[in-house]
């Protein structure tokens, strides 16, 4: 056989529908009972192949996970967003296929869309996560993230507290 049964590389539009199912099923996978139904039914619906089509056709940066030729996860990133004392790079979404979780999958795509931050030229990097995505939050402070700063952010009516996590800052390191 000869060729990588997982391998990386950057999205292409054609990606798009993919990219859409792997959003679509993770997000029900990780944020059902978390971000109430009717927000989060809006938000997937959004975010479906035509959105994903128009943010790589844009020159969105992201990544694939791809598992014997077929996309099963993505990292999307780039420049950070807000006001950092530094400069910095930021995983805005990484997410694998709910088939695919729990076999390390994630952090090799983490490793993989952080080295393409490094080679942007991020020697920092962020990333955030709702609080009460505790799954996210165990992955992120076992990859050596510390925990920055919390703020709220709201779903409709509700607000849930997000967590940023960061890399390289000098008060944890993660080799990583």
């Amino acid at each position: 056989m000869g060729a990588e049964l997982i391998t990386f590389r950057q999205a292409v539009p054609a990606d798009a529908s993919a990219v859409a199912d792997i959003h679509d099923a993770a997000w029900r996978s990780t944020y059902q009972g978390v971000i109430p139904h009717l927000y989060l039914e809006r938000m997937i619906a959004r975010r479906g192949p035509l959105w994903w089509q128009r943010q790589i056709q844009r020159g969105s940066r992201i990544t694939l996970l791809v598992f014997d030729g077929i996309p099963q996860g993505y990292a999307a990133w780039g420049e950070a967003r807000g006001s950092w004392p530094w400069p910095a790079g930021e995983i805005f979404e990484l997410y694998v296929a709910p088939i695919f979780q729990g076999i390390g999958l994630g952090r090799r795509l983490f490793a993989a869309a952080k080295l393409e931050l490094k080679e942007a030229g991020y020697d920092r990097l962020v990333v955030w996560a709702l609080k009460d995505n505790e799954h996210a939050c165990a992955f992120y402070d076992a990859l050596g993230g510390v925990e920055l700063t919390t703020v709220p952010e709201r779903f409709g009516g509700v607000s849930l507290p997000r967590v940023a996590f960061a890399w390289g800052v000098n008060v944890k390191s993660s080799n990583t």
